[in-house]
């Protein structure tokens, strides 16, 4: 009879002392596979195994492209790699970016719900925006269970809040009792729930690989999605536009996906670097001119000297406009306003 013995978590913003409160309380003879995401910077070395080793009885290391899946152990993702699983071992591969990430949470819970279906445990914990929502709900298509942080416990309440939001969760505890819940899911048989084997998972979990053959048959997009009026921000290729449940999403040729609301985040950012970038160039081109005017003078010639001097001044007074703008852009959001417990969605374990 098979258990839940396949648990997936993913977390941002505060992930590290949430996993740091939950390993110290799951037993060493935890029967089951726990693989995890934070959100890392690529530059730097992930040193959570090290962290979560020393809190806790279960090993943690960053696992080697194909290793095999072993129970009683923690398999970090390494910092600019995703972790993936396939039956019986994980990929480890440098996989196109989701949402800005890699590594990133949707592709680890989408292949352990392709790979393993009801035996999966998906977990979303604190972070920052909406990450961890399409995959959690890939593992409720699969027949997992989906398992979400109690947003008022949250260090970060978006990742919790969207997926409460969009999955139909089992599962909503404070970290204080995500361990015990763990516990009693591995030790609890499946039970049989519907399982829909979707062509867009298995899609979107190879789109992740880029082996040989997935780069000869790219997977397709126009089965489960559409063309949008958007650009990819990572490559410049067509975004596909697909409606999950009533997550937006977008994902194009080559892999990149964005939820909307990461989408408008990149779009944001790429606009604030080219109106910079404008700026730059027309301080340059205002620059440049009055240098020719100059020259022009010294050589007494005073139409040349006149039409440089005019396209200074036109370039400077843009210089001056666009200046305002960028200096007087949107301001961040201001952070959401506390809630009251009553106002939050009654979801318990």
């Amino acid at each position: 009879m098979q258990n839940h013995d396949i648990i997936v978590i993913g977390t941002s913003t505060g992930g590290v002392e949430a996993l740091t409160l939950l390993v110290k309380q799951l037993p060493r003879n935890l029967a089951a596979t726990v693989l995890v995401v934070l959100h890392v910077s690529s530059q730097h070395r992930s040193y959570l195994p090290e962290i979560l080793t020393r809190s806790g009885p279960l090993p943690a290391h960053h696992p080697e492209d194909g290793e095999p899946l072993k129970q009683g152990r923690i398999y970090v993702a390494p910092n600019d790699r995703h972790l993936l699983v396939e039956p019986g071992h994980v990929k480890v591969v440098k996989g196109p970016r989701e949402n800005g990430h890699r590594p990133a949470v949707d592709p680890l819970f989408r292949s352990a719900a392709s790979a393993y279906g009801p035996r999966v445990v998906g977990a979303v914990l604190t972070g920052a925006l909406d990450c961890g929502t399409a995959g959690l709900l890939a593992v409720k298509k699969e027949g997992g269970v989906a398992v979400v942080q109690d947003p008022r416990d949250a260090f970060c309440r978006d990742m919790p809040r969207s997926a409460l939001e969009f999955v139909a969760v089992d599962h909503c505890v404070p970290m204080s009792e995500l361990a015990s819940l763990l516990v009693r899911l591995v030790a609890t048989p499946v039970k049989s729930r519907p399982r829909k084997h979707s062509p867009q998972v298995e899609a979107e979990v190879t789109a992740m690989k880029v082996d040989i053959p997935s780069m000869e048959e790219p997977p397709t997009l126009v089965e489960y999605a559409k063309p949008s009026h958007f650009s990819c921000p990572d490559c410049g290729g067509v975004l596909f536009e697909m409606d999950e449940d009533g997550l937006l999403r977008f994902r194009c040729r080559t892999g990149h996906g964005y939820t909307g609301e990461a989408l408008s985040g990149s779009q944001q950012h790429h606009l604030d670097a080219a109106l910079w970038a404008a700026l730059r160039a027309l301080e340059e081109s205002a620059a440049l001119s009055r240098r020719m005017a100059g020259r022009a003078r010294e050589r007494n010639h005073l139409h040349s000297a006149e039409r440089f001097g005019e396209r200074a001044r036109a370039a400077e007074a843009q210089v001056e406009l666009l200046r305002r703008a960028v200096l007087a852009g949107p301001s961040p959001a201001a952070a959401p306003a506390e809630t009251d417990a009553a106002d939050e969605p009654e979801q318990v374990g």
